[in-house]
């Protein structure tokens, strides 16, 4: 098995029929096989500095979309890591202020997983395993035919990788001399990021009672099926399910073993899942109700409801399980009937598993089984695919989100992707070195899930164009409305004066009679012209009161004059003024 240094096939633990095991085995025999890996840098010392490929652990928690600086550590004791290290009083915790230590543990004596799992206990934060001999990269999987190491797998929280055995030696040879091995762990490439939709496949199965790999899926799918969902109602993502089966050879079609763990005459077969034809379910049922699956998936997706297939899985592994003796058609149908599916069309993609004739819908996941491109054949179950690189590590909701937003061109990524917990938040700190407008509060920083990009923004419907580091200018309609289009403005006399045109899809003008930059100032003829304008209102003003007051002061003075000369005619009529000669009183004579 995988799990003690040897990529082969991983259905072994539950198959029962010695035809499939042949079956099986000859068909691991001839796959092709592709090793998912992850970039390995050394940076110190000189002499080893450079690139090397390593290829990632079928457990644990790969950062995907990440990397990972540490200093490499080869303990002196229990090289190969299979006793826990606190029996040689060795810890590899970081120090404060330290880096990681990434763990070298040779290949051999015990599985993968538990190597890693003890590194983990004694402060790892990833672990390197040299391979102990000269031969391509296999992929380390975990060891399924050990029930004791289901206490541990799921508890493996760190990165791993095997490592060539040239490359190990290398390692090896530094660190005992006493250099400072330095090495750069590099998963960012490892899923391809193309545009801004990931398609993954999960090949699974609807045997629940297969042991911790069962386990392990049907949680999976229980934990992740609200994600799923989201994604792909939003469109982010492209999810198909799909299941392996395996065919029995001609001369074998009649017999008791292919009868009982296959239909339409041993084309399609699955092991027994109880590993006993005496008792319990056959293996043509594990098949029919992969089939049943893989119809109701076709059936909801022709009805623009690809993402029920989730709740069905969910549905039916709680109200339908073996260990009941609820894994039947009957209940089957119930769920379907629950989900407002059409059970007659999920009938008729069945079709007849009597038939000694190919089932189209089985057919093509024989052949989509097969590699094709990067991939290789799928193998392992469970086995998930992203954007068509098969996934490695720990199947849980967590990582296997990290690995599908790996898969995003950067600055697509849907908002569940740049959580706390997921983003690196690089904009946090002195704005990821991006430009900014504190005054308008907008930046050319953005956190992607695999840290951050300066790019000019779009505010209200307009584009700032710019290299995002050092300058970024608002351009094209509209742009005036955004803090002016970042030019000088003023308000004068009542009046508004702009250096920004919104007939001109960028810069600064200073408008007519102003002069300067049109950014930062504008000054001239309108500045001057006001103050003058002042002035002559003043004067104006200053004259028209003059005028006032001299009017004023000539009509008080004719005023007056007038008095002067009515006053003196009346008195002149009542007695004589010395400018006036002797008027004779002819009131005196008459009466004398």
């Amino acid at each position: 098995m995988a799990g003690r240094g040897f990529q082969g096939m991983n259905y072994s633990y539950c198959l029962t029929a010695v035809l499939l095991v042949i079956i099986s085995l000859t068909t691991t025999a001839m796959a092709k096989f592709v090793v998912e890996k992850n970039s390995l840098k050394v940076l110190s010392p000189e002499n080893i500095k450079g690139t090397y490929d390593s290829a990632i652990g079928n457990f644990g928690i790969p950062q995907y979309g990440g990397t990972m600086v540490g200093t490499a550590v080869y303990p002196k004791e229990n090289q190969n890591g299979c006793k826990t290290f606190d029996t040689f009083n060795i810890e590899f915790k970081t120090k404060p202020g330290g880096l990681p230590n990434v763990v070298l543990v040779n290949r051999g004596d015990c599985y993968f997983a538990l190597k890693v799992w003890n590194a983990q206990n004694a402060g790892a934060a990833a672990v390197l395993v040299s391979d102990d001999r000269e031969e391509p990269l296999i992929t380390m999987d975990s060891p399924e035919e050990d029930s004791s190491a289901a206490e541990y797998l799921q508890n493996i929280t760190i990165p791993s990788a095997l490592i060539e055995k040239e490359f190990g030696d290398k390692l090896k040879v530094a660190i005992n001399k006493g250099d400072m091995v330095n090495i750069n762990l590099d998963w960012r490439e490892s899923v391809p990021h193309p545009d801004d939709r990931v398609e993954y496949e999960l090949w699974t199965n609807s045997n629940d009672e297969c042991g911790a790999k069962c386990d392990t899926q049907l949680e999976f799918v229980k934990n992740f099926k609200g994600a799923a969902q989201i994604l792909e109602k939003s469109g982010y993502t492209e999810f198909t399910p799909h299941y392996i089966t395996w065919y029995c050879p001609q001369a074998f079609t009649v017999s008791k073993q292919c009868k009982a763990q296959c239909i339409n005459h041993g084309r399609y077969c699955a092991p027994d899942p109880e590993q006993d034809f005496s008792r319990g379910y056959d293996g043509k049922d594990v098949v029919l109700e992969n089939l049943r699956q893989l119809c109701i998936f076709k059936v909801a997706n022709e009805s623009n409801r690809p993402w029920t297939w989730w709740d069905y899985v969910t549905d039916f592994h709680i109200r339908c399980p073996m260990k009941e003796k609820k894994y039947t058609k009957e209940c089957a149908e119930k769920v379907i009937q629950s989900l407002g599916l059409d059970a007659k069309k999920v009938e008729k993609c069945m079709g007849d598993p009597n038939a000694d004739a190919e089932n189209p819908i089985l057919k093509q996941e024989q052949d989509a089984q097969v590699g094709h491109g990067s991939r290789g054949d799928v193998t392992i179950l469970p086995t998930l695919i992203i954007n068509n690189r098969q996934y490695r590590g720990k199947l849980d909701k967590g990582p296997v989100l990290k690995a599908i937003c790996a898969g995003f061109q950067e600055t697509t990524e849907p908002t569940v992707c740049l959580s706390d917990d997921m983003e690196t938040n690089e904009c946090l700190k002195n704005n990821g070195g991006c430009w900014q407008d504190k005054k308008g509060n907008i930046t050319a920083c953005k956190d992607t899930f695999r840290g951050r990009v300066c790019e000019c923004p779009l505010v209200d419907g307009v584009q700032f164009k710019g290299d995002g580091y050092s300058n970024c200018e608002a351009a094209g309609p509209g742009r005036c409305k955004i803090n002016n289009g970042g030019c000088w403005h003023s308000t004068q006399d009542g009046q508004m004066f702009s250096a920004c045109l919104d007939t001109q899809t960028s810069g600064c003008k200073c408008p007519p009679g102003f002069r300067g930059d049109g950014v930062d100032k504008c000054e001239g003829k309108k500045a001057e012209e006001g103050k003058v304008g002042w002035a002559a209102v003043w004067v104006v003003l200053l004259g028209l009161a003059a005028a006032a007051v001299g009017a004023y002061v000539v009509y008080k003075y004719r005023l007056r004059s007038y008095m002067d000369s009515e006053i003196r005619a009346i008195m002149a009529q009542y007695m004589p003024l010395d400018s006036q000669g002797e008027i004779p009183n002819h009131v005196n004579n008459e009466t004398l």
